[in-house]
């Protein structure tokens, strides 16, 4: 009787931990329908809200969602103004239920640009959720991927001139430990919806080897459905780091 080699068992499928999110197209969503862009950005806020709940089923253990960039000042005052009250009311309806599911949420991007209203709302919102583990939600508002790396290399300077760094010491980790992000892994996987296929300055350092995905959807029809079937295509690609994969 011929005795057979075993088979290796297949590698397991790779895990999305960490998914970054551009939630674009929210503005076109609504005036497509003939209504204004605000009621587009209401709609991508409760879409964020099912995406989360969806993510810690779908082995997502950390999600990034790309709210306001340092650009997007430049938009009509209406359309800021009426995004920070988006941004309020989210944290305020919020809060009680990702307290209860066990998520963390925190906010990535320069905060000295914001209503001070709003800043006490993240700050209280980081400290009652700060100690949850199911999934961690961090919001990129006033974040720019440039901007972040500006501040980080200030603040690495400031230190270098007050002693508390050596300048040989002033190396990647050393930066890294002053990105908004410190204390974060980097994205396995970044989404960007609405179909344009740039990165819009988001997570400039973070996403140097992270896998990207383009979908053409606008991110208010954005589902779980959709997101469940890209982590699908993703655990199928492979990851080299720049190194070889070995036969």
């Amino acid at each position: 009787m011929a005795v057979t080699e075993p088979r290796e068992a297949d590698p397991p499928p790779r895990r999305a931990d960490h998914v970054a999110i551009i939630m674009d197209g929210n503005g076109r969503w609504a005036v497509d329908r003939g209504w204004p862009r605000l009621v587009g950005h209401r709609r991508g806020a409760e879409r964020v809200r099912e995406i989360v709940q969806a993510s810690p089923g779908l082995g997502i253990r950390w999600l990034t969602v790309y709210a306001f960039s340092t650009e997007n000042w430049k938009r009509s005052t209406e359309e800021v103004l009426g995004l920070m009250s988006i941004f309020a009311r989210y944290i305020e309806r919020e809060a009680d239920r990702l307290a209860k599911e066990g998520i963390r949420m925190r906010f990535i991007g320069d905060r000295t640009r914001l209503d001070p209203k709003l800043q006490r709302l993240m700050a209280g919102i980081e400290t009652r959720t700060q100690y949850n583990q199911r999934l961690n939600l961090t919001v990129a508002i006033n974040y720019g991927g440039r901007d972040e790396l500006a501040r980080a290399a200030r603040r690495m300077c400031q230190d270098v001139a007050a002693g508390h760094l050596r300048a040989e010491e002033a190396d990647e980790a050393a930066l890294v430990a002053r990105l908004d992000t410190a204390g974060m892994p980097d994205p396995d996987l970044v989404i960007r919806t609405s179909g344009e296929t740039r990165t819009s300055n988001f997570l400039s350092w973070q996403s140097a080897y992270a896998e990207y995905e383009f979908t053409p959807t606008l991110w208010p029809d954005f589902t779980a459905r959709e997101l469940e079937t890209i982590i699908g295509r993703f655990a199928a690609r492979e990851r080299r780091f720049g190194g070889v994969l070995r036969a």
